[in-house]
């Protein structure tokens, strides 16, 4: 079973290496992290390395795909040949996935129009001009083979769900167990609907402030303006695909 695992520029390291400890336990896994070129890939804290082991053209059809998010995710949102990698991946993968803001990146590539999904809660606005119905009280939301997973840590239930879905519940709990994975947070604030209200500007400055220092601002904009003018032409072709046709 071929998994591929996105890095890019940029990527939140817990978004993918909570999932990775997962699912290279599935029966005759091959893991891949993969980018246009093999090398050496840095996070968003511009200190840890990740190597990309392959490139999208050594892999063409893996069996599970995950796209990480990261502060990053708006600006490699826009980056065609990775969506057409993606496009081209889910075409004939088993289970196509997301982690955090990843999710826009499979927005991007057109999978998550008129679908249900989930994000970070701060990320869940941009998916809608995609066309997507955001769920803002789930960590995992699953519509055929496509699932996306909430914020970060969310990674780690997304990973725990498919290890169920594809070796099934006694197995998927012995590797609960086996990484020891029993959440008991000293704070009950991991949630926007738990958080205070200083809790969530505090949390929300901290985030613009990374957004700013990696340069994020006009990507998003770009990417948002991308999505609009993509929606505006496609119901424009609708209507005019709608009208008839004079004699």
């Amino acid at each position: 079973m071929q998994i591929a695992i996105v890095v890019y520029p940029g990527f939140t390291a817990l978004d993918f290496i909570g999932p990775y400890e997962l699912l290279r336990s599935l029966p005759d896994a091959e893991v891949r992290f993969v980018w246009h070129e093999v090398g050496p890939i840095t996070a968003d804290s511009g200190v840890l390395m990740v190597g990309a082991t392959h490139s999208f053209d050594e892999t063409p059809s893996p069996d599970i795909v995950l796209v990480p998010g990261g502060m990053t995710t708006m600006e490699h949102a826009r980056d065609e040949k990775l969506l057409d990698w993606v496009k081209r991946a889910h075409e004939t993968s088993t289970w196509t996935t997301s982690v955090c803001s990843g999710s826009l990146i499979l927005a991007a590539a057109g999978l998550l129009e008129g679908r249900r999904a989930t994000s970070h809660w701060l990320v869940l606005p941009m998916l809608k001009p995609f066309g997507v119905d955001t769920v803002r009280d789930q960590r995992i939301v699953h519509e055929g083979k496509i699932a996306t997973a909430a914020g970060v840590s969310a990674g780690i239930d997304l990973a725990l769900w498919l290890f169920g879905e594809i070796c099934g519940e006694a197995k998927a709990k012995a590797v609960q167990l086996a990484i020891e994975y029993d959440p008991q947070p000293p704070y009950d604030s991991g949630h926007v609907s738990k958080a205070s209200a200083a809790t969530k500007a505090l949390a929300t400055a901290q985030l613009g402030k990374e957004s700013a220092k990696q340069r994020q601002l006009v990507p998003s904009v770009q990417l948002l303006w991308d999505a609009a003018i993509q929606r505006v032409r496609s119901r424009n072709t609708r209507k005019r695909d709608r009208q008839p046709i004079s004699a």
